[in-house]
């Protein structure tokens, strides 16, 4: 069985050996870097209060510092790691040996400078003073070398399409239900919509972590919006609705999908802003495919599908475009690998097979009443990105006509 000190060793050596780390000096205390126990695959059962560091470099043996009290822990948790434990007691010994360790070598930690990216920049800044102190010769942020750790296997690939298939089944079933309600002039709330989804991701097995979004109107403006006991809106004619769902299989990846209809025809300036959010959404994809045939992975960067996305928006519906393009998607829905991301943050790490992403542009005019977002799953294929999720050709026009042709024509299939 291969240990995290070989997988570790394993991305190092996928780095530049000129340019590159020297190593990898993974620090923790109490979960302050919750990478920590991912990549030294600790177990949740073993107790550890006091900090340590885990140095893995390129070449050589891994060295673990740790305080004493601990060596037993630690002793069952390195069984099978070509590792030497180091034992320190008081601060004094353990900067010592910290600087036996570190001095001279350029390491990669989970800092990412400026905290560009928050979900690396996990290290306090009193610790790396301290680290550089030991003499270190610079430190780099690990952020590439984080998402070899959180690539699927081909069981997370499976659950995830089976959650992406409970989602599309689920989303026509709301739409249909709101359809029906709006053309025999009976009302529909969004806290209603919302149970008949949870129903059936309960009734597939799967679990969402918290309620999904439905939104009515000018609420869908609130691309986080939520409806509750306090907020929960009818819907009323001429109005936009906008369902973002998401589910997994317990402890495998989530799909996560977004969808819109309208109730009644929708206006000039409503379809101007579909336009050009379907323009954003298709602009990433496009820019991905492209990139990924000219260079393969490993160049090609979040940040430039979320600008190739917001290009694409226009000048009208841009300044309303208030988030990134697509997250990464994981165990955790927002996981922890490089994002589509030039707003928020610029999230310069380079897309990795075996990871997934969403696509999912929207403009958000509350002014004008409505809001919109359509949102896709890419798997990260090693031949190429894959769409896992059906897309949106057109808003559903919900209150007239058969279910059967306005699902047709949102589908683009009429």
């Amino acid at each position: 069985m291969t240990s995290p000190v070989d997988r570790m060793r394993r991305a190092l050596a996928q780095t530049d050996a000129r340019t590159g780390p020297d190593g990898w000096l993974i620090y923790d205390f109490q979960g302050l870097n919750p990478h920590a126990r991912r990549v030294l695959d600790i177990p949740p059962s073993v107790f550890l209060t006091r900090r340590f560091f885990v140095y893995v470099p390129r070449e050589g043996r891994a060295t673990v510092l740790h305080n004493h009290i601990e060596g037993g822990n630690w002793r069952r948790v390195t069984q099978g790691w070509d590792a030497e434990l180091r034992p320190f007691g008081s601060h004094a010994e353990l900067d010592a040996e910290l600087r036996a360790l570190v001095a001279g070598q350029r390491l990669a930690m989970e800092y990412s400078p400026q905290g560009a990216v928050p979900y690396v920049s996990r290290v306090d800044a009193g610790t790396l003073e301290r680290v550089r102190a030991a003499g270190a010769a610079g430190i780099v942020s690990s952020a590439d070398l984080l998402q070899s750790f959180l690539v699927w296997s081909p069981e997370d690939l499976a659950a995830h399409r089976r959650a992406a298939a409970v989602l599309m089944a689920a989303k026509d079933e709301a739409f249909e239900l709101v359809h029906e309600r709006l053309k025999a002039a009976q009302p529909v709330t969004e806290l209603e919509v919302q149970a008949l989804i949870m129903r059936r991701i309960a009734g597939a097995g799967m679990q969402a972590g918290h309620d999904v979004n439905v939104s009515f109107g000018v609420n869908a403006a609130d691309s986080h919006y939520e409806p509750s006991a306090t907020q929960n809106a009818t819907l009323e004619a001429g109005q936009c609705v906008l369902i973002d769902l998401w589910a997994q299989e317990p402890g495998r990846p989530f799909a996560d999908v977004t969808w819109v209809a309208h109730a009644g025809e929708p206006g000039a300036e409503y379809l101007d802003a579909w336009a050009a959010v379907k323009r954003a959404r298709d602009a990433a994809l496009s820019r991905l495919r492209e990139r990924h045939a000219a260079t393969g992975w490993g160049e090609v960067q979040g940040w430039e599908l979320d600008r190739a996305s917001r290009d694409a928006m226009g000048d009208t519906w841009a300044p309303h475009f208030l988030h990134r393009t697509g997250h990464d998607l994981g165990v955790q829905i927002h996981g922890a690998g490089a994002n589509l991301d030039d707003y928020e943050t610029r999230d310069t790490r380079a897309l990795t097979p075996g990871l997934c992403v969403t696509i999912e542009p929207g403009t958000y005019p509350a002014a004008r009443g409505f809001g919109l977002r359509t949102e896709i799953d890419v798997y990260l294929a090693p031949d190429g990105p894959e769409v896992t999720t059906d897309l949106q050709h057109a808003p559903f026009v919900l209150g007239a006509g058969e279910w059967a042709a306005v699902r047709a024509a949102g589908y683009g299939e009429a």
